[in-house]
């Protein structure tokens, strides 16, 4: 992730938050699994503490700090009402916290769907339902609306706003999908186990896409298709990314940052 003018990565392992330029911050909680990391509204960043049921926030001044809220938090965003908004993975519930600290939760209406990832798109909250096969869509008032997906088990994970509807993967059918406001359902294939994991939505309405077991990165247009493919090395499992201008950062779970300048 990218704010500040700096590259910040979670070392979920560790307990420990970096950025590119070598600073390394302790959470002082080995198990707290520090996991998606967002610019925060406040000049902060913020990330899901999965482990120990908080999300963090470091400002920029330094100080660190956490709010409780239960439920296994895990996918982050900013909503368009400026608080955080978090997937709460064994709750089957949203959480909303501001940034003075005051904690809601909001129910997602079905049960062992896990909630994973979350983004922000046309003043509503969209989510993958990673178990429940579906993308759900929740307004500022926590009424929710769920779009099953045509392809059966598809395992939906990373999803991210985009120019012209909201781009999501599906690890477990190797797909990518684009679900637009009024519900409509594409979706594009990827090469064959390569298990895409993350997507970040480009300028152009096409967006990015890291291919986790296939250790590369893949570049999509507006219309589906893949245009371009790196490779980040054997062994490189790349999980989340974010763009920065013309490039593209990318975590490995092999320890490191890929960098691509196109």
């Amino acid at each position: 992730m990218v704010a500040g003018g700096e590259v910040w990565a979670t070392l979920v392992h560790a307990g420990r938050v970096a950025t590119r330029s070598g600073r390394v911050i302790d959470l002082d909680a080995a198990e707290s699994r520090p996991s998606v990391i967002v610019e925060g509204p406040d000049e902060a960043v913020w990330f899901t503490r999965n482990g120990d049921d908080r999300l963090g926030r470091i400002g920029y001044d330094g100080v660190v700090s956490a709010v409780d809220i239960a439920g296994a938090p895990y996918g982050l965003c900013v909503g368009p009402d400026g608080a955080l908004w978090c997937t709460l993975m064994s709750a089957d519930a949203l959480g909303r916290v501001t940034v003075d600290g005051e904690v809601s939760t909001y129910p997602i209406g079905v049960s062992g769907a896990f909630p994973a990832m979350i983004t922000s798109y046309d003043g509503e909250l969209w989510f993958t339902l990673n178990q429940g096969n579906a993308i759900g869509r929740m307004s500022l008032g926590g009424a929710v609306t769920t779009y099953p997906l045509p392809t059966t088990g598809a395992g939906p994970v990373g999803i991210c706003a985009g120019v012209d509807g909201v781009w999501f993967v599906e690890i477990l059918s190797d797909r990518v999908g684009r679900i637009s406001s009024d519900g409509k359902i594409e979706e594009f294939p990827l090469p064959a186990g390569c298990k895409p994991h993350a997507v970040a939505a480009a300028a152009d309405g096409g967006c990015w896409v890291t291919l986790w077991a296939a250790g590369a990165l893949a570049r999509m247009d507006a219309q589906g298709n893949v245009i371009a493919e790196y490779a980040l090395g054997q062994g490189s499992e790349p999980h989340g990314l974010a763009i920065d201008g013309e490039s593209v950062w990318v975590a490995l779970e092999k320890g490191s940052l890929a960098h691509i300048q196109p």
